[in-house]
């Protein structure tokens, strides 16, 4: 694959996968549920493990950068097993992150529709709380965003520039006028994390928090088409930062203008409500339009890492020849961008048995937010072990690229476990529902169960060398 992206490209590619008007937009309502009045607190608390494995990406890139990233590094260092795993589990979390964006894309149009007044489309009443008509829409958009994706990391990272400005110019806009403008009164207690009501409200609040901040490392599956690895971990860092920034911000606007009930009761639709608080249409509509193409946005920018990574195991013979198939005049990995796209599209077809968007968003969301957490818990272990003789010979720097990502790893299993945990306790019996325990922690063991089959029949029927071959890790 070509090298055709510098630093601000690649800033964009991950502020892109991140989608923070979408986290902001449907998240805050969802973590709100949870943790009450203490969005900034979790906020911040979640931000301090994830820099952590930040920390483990930057470094890992900077020594070997992979379209494979986490697949690659930890499947060299720990266990090919695991690294298999890891690769898995982040295209398949990515896959049902893209299934559901695809119905709340289509949601937010039909939102907008109806702020112009058009409430019926060929005798039918449009509904942005529906499943089915939501995702029939955002699948146009899903296949739109594969094929400029086809073209390369190049033109998308041109595209979602301006996308982005747009959507921040709004997003701030809206915030900081809220933030003044607000009827509920300011506390420094949202910012004391030992308000949040329950060890299960403090897991449950950090594992979606960690969810909203995932994304950043998608430019580390670009790597190899940046023209200087230090440039995808800049950008990296330089997103996630901001989106501290954003998140902590949006948090303390929406507090100032929304009592919590309402804030926990819109969820899906909660960037819009917000808007219509504090301003008459057509000024109202700018927060919906800014939602839809950070949607639009998050949807093309998955696709790009997703196809990147499943290019690193099919180069590798963990998965079939066809994903690594080139296209003969963009050197993308086309036929594997528009496979994912495919897979993507299936599964939110699938989903249409969740009736709402609202609960198909709260069962995708706490699902990825677990593997998302094994699984950056697993690259910041591979980052230590890979440089834990920097604690001899160099011991500040030891600190940073080996106790903080284990710290970090620590802190991730620890909330996510509990939560597993606290999904199984919660419920006696299977119900295909996104309020019952057992339906979400069933997603997640999915997930990972189909990971370790997949390894299996790469390892005994493709016996793919990746399982066999060691590599130099020093």
């Amino acid at each position: 694959m070509r090298k055709s992206l510098g630093v601000t490209g690649a800033i964009v590619i991950s502020a892109s996968s991140t989608a923070a008007t979408s986290s902001i937009g449907i998240g805050l309502g969802l973590i709100a549920g949870v943790v009450g009045l203490h969005l900034p607190a979790i906020m911040l608390l979640a931000f301090l493990p994830v820099l952590c494995i930040a920390g483990a990406y930057g470094r890992l890139n900077r020594v070997d950068p992979d379209a494979g990233s986490s697949y690659r590094w930890v499947g060299q260092v720990l266990n090919p097993w695991l690294g298999f795993l890891t690769g898995w589990v982040n295209v398949v979390g990515t896959i049902v992150f893209m299934a559901y964006t695809v119905a709340v894309t289509g949601s937010a149009i039909i939102q907008l529709a109806g702020q112009a007044t058009v409430h019926h489309l060929a005798g039918v009443a449009l509904d942005p709380n529906s499943t089915l008509q939501s995702t029939l829409l955002g699948l146009v958009v899903l296949f739109a965003a594969a094929l400029v994706a086809v073209r390369g990391v190049d033109l998308a990272a041109r595209l979602q520039k301006y996308l982005l400005v747009f959507e921040y110019v709004v997003l701030i806009g809206f915030l900081g006028y809220g933030l003044f403008a607000g009827s509920q009164s300011f506390s420094l207690e949202w910012f004391n994390p030992f308000g949040i009501p329950s060890m299960q409200a403090l897991a449950q609040g950090m594992v979606l928090a960690v969810f909203c901040y995932w994304g950043f490392e998608s430019v580390f599956s670009i790597g190899e088409e940046v023209s200087d690895p230090r440039d995808a971990s800049r950008a990296g860092f330089g997103s996630l930062v901001l989106m501290l920034l954003l998140f902590v911000f949006a948090s303390v606007a929406f507090q100032r203008v929304l009592p919590l009930q309402e804030l926990a009761d819109n969820g899906a639709q909660g960037l819009t409500y917000y808007g219509n608080k504090l301003a008459h249409q057509p000024l109202a509509s700018l927060p919906l339009i800014a939602l839809m193409f950070s949607a639009t946005a998050s949807l093309q920018a998955s696709v790009i890492p997703t196809a990147r990574g499943m290019y690193a195991m099919g180069r590798d013979r963990t998965l079939g020849p066809v994903w690594t198939r080139l296209h003969k005049r963009h050197r993308t990995p086309a036929a594997g961008t528009l496979l994912v796209t495919a897979i993507a599209a299936a599964l939110a077809l699938l989903a249409l048995v969740i009736p709402t968007v609202g609960q198909l968003i709260s069962a995708a969301v706490n699902a990825i937010g677990i593997v998302v957490v094994l699984y950056y818990a697993l690259t910041a272990t591979a980052a230590a072990v890979r440089f834990r003789g920097l604690l001899r010979s160099a011991p500040l720097e030891g600190l940073r690229v080996v106790v903080a990502p284990l710290v970090g790893a620590v802190v991730l299993l620890a909330v996510g476990g509990y939560l597993a945990w606290s999904f199984y306790d919660s419920a006696d019996h299977f119900a295909l529902a996104a309020e019952n325990g057992w339906f979400e922690l069933m997603m997640p063991v999915l997930m990972i169960g189909s990971g370790l089959l997949a390894a299996a029949w790469a390892r005994w029927y493709r016996r793919s060398p990746y399982f066999t071959e060691r590599h130099a890790t020093s």
